[in-house]
């Protein structure tokens, strides 16, 4: 019965690694089933959601629920998983050996250093200003827009842990630099300067999931996916709306 404790909370765990990761909650119900198979356990059923995990099989003993509080993008995170599992299926892994790699992995921080990240979604804003057909004149302003914004919404997330919130206030960011910037006559085009600096905002990610859980069949997972994209979108939009309205 230990083991089967242990490829339970083995499950769990690589379940936790990928939403907390940002995977599809049909993938991560996928992985959580195959993990399951190869140590034995082929009664095994999960379930999965953005906000928590189920786990059981038909032995009552050892029924499992996580709950998911935050979840961020780290594909490399789910890549790994997906290896590991994929070295569970082919029996290179006993049940002890795979849940401490995944915790070292769970434990490890993968992300991009905060300067990089910034300098990618600055340079994302002023090209992406030029591919809405703005003007080379408005690649820096768009450039220091953005990673202005997106620098803000850094630092709202750890003050304020609503996500909602700091995108609102980042768009707001965004649309007071943007107005500057013309106003002083340092950039040409408003709204395309705008555009290009809200992009490293705009949820792309949680669209894509969501759609494809839809597409899979997960219509909970696919609908609160959705409606967390709607509301970024919104927050994105009226921080916009709020600086356009007082010109």
């Amino acid at each position: 019965m230990e083991d089967r404790q242990l490829i339970a909370k083995t499950c769990i765990l690589a379940g936790k690694i990928m939403l907390e990761s940002g995977a599809e909650t049909y993938r991560v119900e996928d992985t959580m089933n195959r993990i399951a198979a190869a140590y034995g356990l082929h009664d095994a059923q999960s379930y999965a959601t953005p906000t928590g995990i189920h786990f059981a099989t038909e032995s009552a003993s050892i029924p499992g629920f996580v709950r998911i509080s935050k979840r961020t993008t780290d594909l490399e995170k789910i890549a790994d998983v997906n290896s590991i599992s994929r070295a569970i299926a082919a029996g290179q892994h006993t049940v002890a050996d795979a849940h401490s790699l995944l915790l070292n992995l769970r434990q490890v921080n993968q992300m991009y250093p905060v300067w990089l990240q910034l300098a990618a979604a600055a340079v994302a804003s002023g090209s992406f200003t030029i591919m809405f057909g703005g003007v080379w004149m408005d690649f820096l302003p768009a450039l220091l827009a953005g990673g202005g914004g997106f620098a803000t919404m850094l630092v709202m997330e750890r003050f304020l842990q609503i996500r909602f919130m700091a995108e609102f206030i980042a768009s707001l960011v965004i649309g007071l630099l943007a107005l500057f910037f013309v106003y002083i006559g340092f950039g040409m085009v408003l709204d395309k300067i705008i555009i290009g600096a809200v992009m490293p905002l705009v949820p792309g990610l949680p669209i894509t999931n969501a759609v494809r859980d839809l597409m899979a069949g997960h219509l909970v997972a696919g609908v609160s996916k959705g409606v967390e994209a709607l509301l970024t979108a919104c927050a994105i939009g009226a921080g916009v709306a709020t600086v356009l309205t007082f010109l």
